[in-house]
């Protein structure tokens, strides 16, 4: 008897969750706990009194394993609510990248050339180098990121992925 494996499906949650000390840490622990896999995880307050915090993880499992993690975040005590953007439809998500390139000459020519295409932005310039700040989706972070590295990448600071419903309802 062989047993069929369901497919894994790129997932990104988003989690509301009281801003309290150990919720980012218990969240985290539920994942590795199970054996689940956090492909991107970011977090940051979302009200005024800076009270309630917003989690935003990027996670790969099948339909039953998803439908798992959604029940087990969602029996958590701090987390307000539990919104799987993937499964709710069309989203926008957007990653920011630092990245530092070295080069003098044709090098540096070709690097701000591509840093135009990409719509990057120098944030910081010596004469032998540059930051370059990129935001965008994850494809088009990581084919600048690949471009980088034939004239001269030295280093690269990754956000994670931040994401929201379309529309006028909230997640």
């Amino acid at each position: 008897m062989r047993i069929a494996q369901e497919k894994a499906e790129r997932h990104t949650l988003a989690v509301l969750v009281d801003n309290e000390p150990g919720i980012l840490a218990r969240i985290a622990g539920l994942f590795t706990a199970r054996g689940y896999n956090i492909e991107s995880l970011t977090v940051s307050d979302v009200t005024a009194d800076k009270a309630v915090s917003r989690i935003t993880i990027v996670t790969s499992a099948s339909a039953a394993t998803m439908e798992q993690i959604l029940a087990q975040l969602d029996r958590l005590i701090p987390v307000h609510s539990v919104t799987d953007l993937t499964a709710l439809g069309p989203h926008v998500e957007r990653e920011l990248a630092l990245v530092k390139v070295a080069g003098t000459g044709d090098k540096r020519i070709e690097a701000m050339r591509l840093a135009e295409v990409y719509r990057a932005r120098v944030v910081d310039a010596t004469i032998s180098s540059f930051v370059f700040e990129v935001t965008g989706g994850r494809d088009k972070i990581d084919k600048f990121v690949e471009l980088m590295s034939e004239v001269g990448l030295v280093e690269v600071a990754r956000t994670g992925i931040v994401a929201i419903a379309r529309g006028k309802d909230a997640a």
